[in-house]
């Protein structure tokens, strides 16, 4: 049977849907986006832009995603046909969720709700709506959310969708600490997702499964679902899943006295967590560049009609008597002065973005990736001056049990009270940075061994003492420290990071409170 130009497109396009599912981005792209590119059909066209942007978000291309996002919105009006608009309204709600824009996600997810005929549909506006709210750090699901979310997902049957809305079921329950009830969910729909075989979904699973086993103190189950996950996230080394995996291998190890296999996971995790976390700030950061490539163009625009009213003005001035033209210079030196002030505007905001993605949302310190960063290059000028250098890390002691007691709200205020403590003993010269949860690393140049030990325990006095005050938390808070020096470990902050939790988790075994120096030969 010969086709005809418009179905071999369509073959086409279908094809390359289906080499994209099966995980290979890098073959589908290339033919999805000369498929968006052709005239011939605009709705394949739309339905290949979407599928290029999720593509591009999979391999953490945000700034082209969002770029080709607004013009596929911009069409989204003149697209009649039910599957093509809840393809570009769930491409929407699920990019401005990566870039943490909650409220507008939300809102072309309802939009997806709404114009739903069929179930599968409303299953999957459900699904964006309730990840939205997820992602937002919220504990549960709105009651009349919840029922109808899980009524339109269980008539749309064993699809990606209705699975992925049990996933994120399950993660509520272990968000609100009902371990139980959340590996019964996950567990139900693991075989039905592995028959439906697609990888992410899959690791994503395991990954769940694996931390709710381990905080469940069952070893066994949580490193066979962790190891899972790393297997089937081969391709993704820096997904969340991936790095959830190796933070569970790496806390079994650690509690079955495997000290090596701990150590191996444990750079596998900061490698994989580092990673995630550059494709958080990256998601962010393309966002706002986007939103001011748009100001910006629409300042461009204003600037050259003002320009235009300009060149008309002065033409009426030559035929207007002096104080008429006196007042037009006036008029047009405030639009001038409007033009100017609104692109100064757009600079600051630009600058500020760039400072937010350096900066720990909750604390205000270094997030991981900067202290790593400047850490890093801190240490090269140590070790070309021939100066000494000591890491303190720190962790706070039975944290996870003040965030299940009283709550993340009075947990994030202990954070910011220990952070307080720790910045009234730093100089300005010290690099502080949150590295995750509740641990915290500081890095002090030209700096003793013997120095950065009365240091740290100057700052575990102050952090025991952070409980105590008029905007204080009230619950009684202390920290474990392990402190490496670079003539024992070098001048490479890998090697430093390992050496200062291998002491950290000797003081965590001695009871806790306490400050311990990394046990290494001078020649390690």
């Amino acid at each position: 049977m010969k086709l005809s130009p418009q179905q071999k497109l369509h073959r086409r396009y279908l094809m390359a849907r289906q080499v994209a599912f099966a995980g290979n981005f890098a073959a589908a792209l290339p033919a999805l986006k000369e498929i968006a590119g052709q005239t011939a059909d605009p709705v394949l066209a739309f339905r290949a832009s979407a599928n290029v942007i999720d593509i591009l978000v999979g391999e953490s291309r945000y700034e082209e995603a969002f770029a080709r996002l607004n013009p596929l919105l911009a069409q989204l009006p003149q697209m009649k046909g039910h599957d093509v608009r809840i393809q570009g309204l769930g491409v929407a709600a699920q990019l401005y969720t990566e870039a943490g824009q909650y409220d507008t996600a939300v809102r072309y997810a309802d939009q997806m709700i709404k114009e739903s005929t069929d179930a599968p549909s409303a299953c999957r506006g459900w699904l964006y709506k309730s990840n939205a709210l997820f992602e937002s750090g919220s504990a549960q699901l709105p009651v009349d959310q919840f029922r109808d979310g899980t009524e339109a997902c269980k008539k749309a049957g064993d699809t990606l969708f209705s699975l992925g809305f049990q996933h994120l079921l399950a993660s509520f329950d272990m968000r609100q600490g009902h371990l139980e009830s959340a590996i019964r969910v996950l567990q139900a729909s693991y075989p039905k997702v592995l028959e439906a075989g697609y990888p992410p979904l899959i690791s994503e699973f395991e990954a769940t499964l694996a931390m709710a086993y381990w905080k469940r103190n069952d070893l066994a189950s949580a490193a066979k679902f962790a190891n899972r996950a790393v297997a089937n996230n081969a391709n993704r080394p820096y997904a969340e899943s991936t790095a959830n995996a190796y933070q569970v291998l790496y806390e079994v190890d650690k509690k079955a006295g495997d000290r090596h296999g701990a150590l191996a996971n444990l750079e596998k995790y900061v490698a994989a967590h580092d990673g995630y976390m550059s494709r958080l700030s990256a998601k962010a950061l393309a966002y706002q560049i986007a939103r001011q490539q748009v100001l910006a163009k629409k300042q461009q625009i204003d600037t050259l009609n003002k320009q235009n009213q300009i060149l008309t003005l002065q033409q009426e001035l030559n035929e207007k008597a002096v104080e008429t033209s006196r007042l037009h210079i006036v008029l047009l030196m405030l639009v001038l002065a409007s033009i100017a002030f609104w692109t100064y505007k757009i600079k600051r905001s630009q600058l500020r973005f760039m400072k937010l993605a350096r900066r720990d949302g909750l604390t205000g310190i270094f997030n991981r990736q900067h202290f790593v960063k400047e850490a890093e290059l801190l240490l090269q000028h140590c070790r070309r001056s021939s100066h000494g250098a000591c890491l303190v890390l720190i962790d706070l002691d039975h944290f996870k049990i003040v965030n299940d007691t009283h709550g993340h709200a009075v947990g994030d205020r202990v954070l910011r009270r220990a952070v307080e403590a720790c910045q009234e003993h730093l100089r300005s010269t010290d690099i502080f940075g949150r590295l995750g949860g509740e641990e915290f690393g500081i890095l002090l140049p030209e700096c003793t061994l013997e120095q950065a030990v009365a240091r740290a325990e100057q700052i575990r006095e102050a952090i025991t003492t952070a409980a105590t005050g008029e905007d204080a938390p009230g619950i009684p808070i202390s920290a474990s420290f392990g402190v490496t020096v670079t003539t024992r470990s070098g001048y490479e902050l890998r090697q430093l990071l390992i050496h200062a939790d291998e002491a950290l988790y000797q003081a965590k075994r001695e009871g806790r409170n306490r400050v311990r120096v990394a046990n290494r030969p001078e020649s390690a």
